[in-house]
């Protein structure tokens, strides 16, 4: 190769690494998201999961629009719900559906 064919070489690279540059800076920038406020979270439901991502505990809204906290025991036989929409506000109820202790 001669000298004006290495430089070339050498100027067509610079160019193409700053071409390269330009738009990866235009296409990939990252973009700032301000979804939430900061002092304070929006969201309907809220869920905590066990190790299997089983849910064992959940406060939200119900379709209804009623909100309530629910938890659930480890082998899953028990829920306590508490929700001051519902005439029973705390109670207890076993998987089957019977309500085992309930308080107004």
């Amino acid at each position: 190769m001669t000298k004006k064919q290495i430089f070339l070489l050498y100027v067509a690279a610079f160019l193409g690494g700053m071409v390269g540059a330009i738009l990866s800076a235009q296409l990939f920038v990252p973009v700032s998201v301000n979804a939430q406020n900061p002092n304070g979270i929006h969201a309907e439901e809220f869920l905590l999961l066990d190790t299997k991502g089983k849910a064992r505990a959940g406060l939200g809204l119900d379709a209804n629009g009623e909100v309530g906290l629910v938890l659930r025991s480890k082998d899953g036989t028990r829920t306590l719900t508490l929700s001051p929409d519902d005439p029973s506000v705390i109670k207890v109820v076993e998987r089957g559906g019977r309500v085992l202790w309930g308080a107004p």
